[in-house]
């Protein structure tokens, strides 16, 4: 952000000061002008008089009454006007007050609507424009009051057409924001559909197949001793159940993969287990992963140790993308309580306000919603956002199973040491 840039919003920040300047400057063109005089020919001679003092407090009445243009602006203009119409009846030499006027008049046409202009700025043309020509000293025809109405015109209208391109600027955000309101919850609204189609094919298909699977097994374990041959049978429904359910399974979830996904998954589902080999995939292409566990031993759900790996993978993948060069990240796998802590953390300098993936707090960006969607799926808990001191935090909490199970298939009490 360049030099005037940032002038420019600090004189948004603080519109007082704005009218104070300008105030300030329309008292240093007020004064210059009340040093001109017209000449018999064409010209302006400059200095070949001094303005009275009674104009010199005018000029100054009007540019205090600036400052609060804003606040109250038919007011200002009232004011403005009345010093005008004063100096032009008492002011020897006269001096340029209705120039306050204008600048008020304009803030009027720019902040009400267009009939209110009309009629203030009729008003306003026709009061100054007939004190100049009447109590002036001039000829009523002269230049100097043919320009009052000139003026005057020209500030109505200006505030007018910055009141219209106001109007149409704020129109066009307006139906921007809408627009973008409505894709979202149209987007919302078709993924809670789809889940719930998803979620009611899925319960066909097992709520089906797994109550015929379990009878067929209860008959199984019936006449497993008695009648061998009913059992061999009943077996044969269980496993023609489960086959039909594999393949439901499978066609309902190929509607959910991508083209370019394979067919069945050819490996076992990724875990915590292969977190060192993980890290160093991202050591082989230039980020230093450091890996801190104090998990050892437990035996996680699958669909937690999945989780847990996912948000690794995804953090680890957003520093590589927006934490810039020298970036450094640390992983912690942590058991507290009945619950499973991931933490990844990095000292980047990436700017966050340039990358969705990495704004705080705000999901923006697909990674940060992925992992958002699944610790919500488990019942957990997520935190991301810059840390102190630079850098960003990945933070998910994760719970398990009242009831561990070691990988040497013991099993322990929840609070027991593992």
């Amino acid at each position: 952000m360049g030099t005037l840039e940032r002038a420019r919003c600090e004189l948004k920040a603080h519109p007082l000061a704005l009218d104070a300047a300008l105030a300030a400057a329309v008292l240093v063109c007020m004064v210059a002008g009340s040093f001109a005089a017209p000449q018999d020919g064409d010209g302006i001679s400059w200095g070949v008089r001094a303005p009275a003092a009674l104009s010199l407090l005018l000029m100054l009445l009007a540019a205090v009454a600036l400052v609060f243009r804003r606040r109250a602006p038919r007011t200002v203009l009232a004011l403005t006007g009345t010093l005008s119409v004063v100096e032009c009846v008492t002011g020897d030499p006269r001096a340029p007050v209705t120039m306050s006027a204008v600048v008020a008049l304009f803030t009027v046409a720019a902040t009400t609507d267009r009939t209110t202009t009309f009629r203030v700025g009729l008003l306003t043309m026709t009061v100054l424009t007939g004190a100049a020509m009447l109590a002036g000293p001039l000829p009523w025809y002269a230049q100097e009051n043919l320009g009052v109405l000139a003026w005057t015109g020209i500030g109505a209208t200006a505030g007018d057409a910055v009141r219209s391109r106001r109007a149409v600027v704020r129109a066009i955000r307006e139906r921007a924001e809408r627009a973008e309101r409505t894709r979202e919850e149209e987007a919302r609204r078709r993924v809670a559909e789809e889940r719930l189609r998803i979620a009611r094919d899925l319960h066909d298909v097992v709520a089906h197949h797994i109550a015929l699977v379990n009878v067929q097994a209860g008959v199984a374990a019936h006449v497993m001793d008695k009648r061998p041959d009913q059992a061999k049978e009943a077996l044969a429904h269980v496993r023609e159940a489960s086959r039909s359910a594999l393949n439901e399974l499978r066609a309902t979830v190929g509607l959910l993969r991508q083209s370019g996904d394979p067919e069945a998954p050819t490996e076992p589902a990724p875990g915590l287990s292969l977190l060192d080999e993980l890290a160093g995939t991202f050591r082989s292409a230039g980020l230093p992963v450091q890996v801190a566990r104090a998990d050892q031993g437990i035996r996680l759900p699958a669909a937690v140790d999945l989780a847990a790996y996912r948000i690794v993978q995804e953090a680890l993948t957003n520093v590589r993308k927006h934490a810039g060069a020298g970036a450094r990240a640390e992983v912690s796998v942590v058991r507290v309580g009945g619950d499973i802590e991931i933490m990844v953390v990095d000292d980047g300098t990436g700017s966050h306000a340039g990358n969705p993936e990495r704004a705080p707090e705000s999901g923006g960006g697909h990674g940060l919603l992925g992992m958002r969607e699944r610790v919500s799926a488990l019942g957990g808990t997520l935190t991301t956002g810059p840390r102190y001191g630079g850098g960003f935090r990945v933070h998910a909490i994760l719970p398990v199973s009242t009831t561990d199970t070691r990988i040497d298939g013991r099993t322990t009490a929840p609070g027991e040491p593992v």
